[in-house]
């Protein structure tokens, strides 16, 4: 869900098989997304994955790299990634902030190995945008998951915002 304007852009990596069949983002009950957003202060309440159409009242956009594919990253098939179709979201919407939400869909479109991508700001823009890595809200990724960089992140979209 794109749109002109928008502050942030979130970018997953593919739906998983529970999202995709719910048609919505972040649908799976054990993700921490919705939770994590509200937490933080990025939406001012705890949004349902079926209301992701909202997001962008709240400045937010959310996308996939793997756009056409759903399931776990690693059962991605290579021709899933197409990091040249979010680029050209990236030309054509002009988000000031895009984070990817997993280091695996950062890694596809920027090319740097998961092992050499920090948390938080990334050095380099993305056809103009800041970028941020976050940790993964994924079931999968539970015992690696850190609030603190996805608190940093709503802090820079505050300023963005002037508040």
């Amino acid at each position: 869900m794109l749109q002109p304007g928008l502050t942030l852009v979130l970018v997953g990596t593919a739906p998983s098989r529970i999202s995709a069949a719910a048609r919505a983002y972040y649908a799976n009950p054990t993700n921490k997304f919705w939770r994590v957003l509200h937490e933080v202060g990025l939406t001012p309440r705890q949004l349902t994955p079926q209301e992701y159409p909202l997001l962008p009242d709240h400045g937010i956009g959310l996308t996939d790299v793997a756009k056409r594919h759903s399931g776990v990253d690693s059962a991605l098939p290579v021709a899933a990634w197409r990091p040249s179709e979010l680029r050209e979201k990236i030309v054509r919407y002009r988000p000031q902030l895009v984070a990817f939400t997993s280091k695996r869909g950062a890694s596809e479109v920027l090319g740097v190995p998961t092992g050499r991508l920090p948390y938080g700001p990334q050095p380099d823009a993305l056809e103009g945008a800041e970028v941020w890595v976050l940790p993964s809200t994924s079931p999968l990724g539970h015992t690696h998951f850190q609030l603190e960089p996805w608190q940093a992140l709503a802090a820079r979209v505050a300023a963005l915002r002037g508040g």
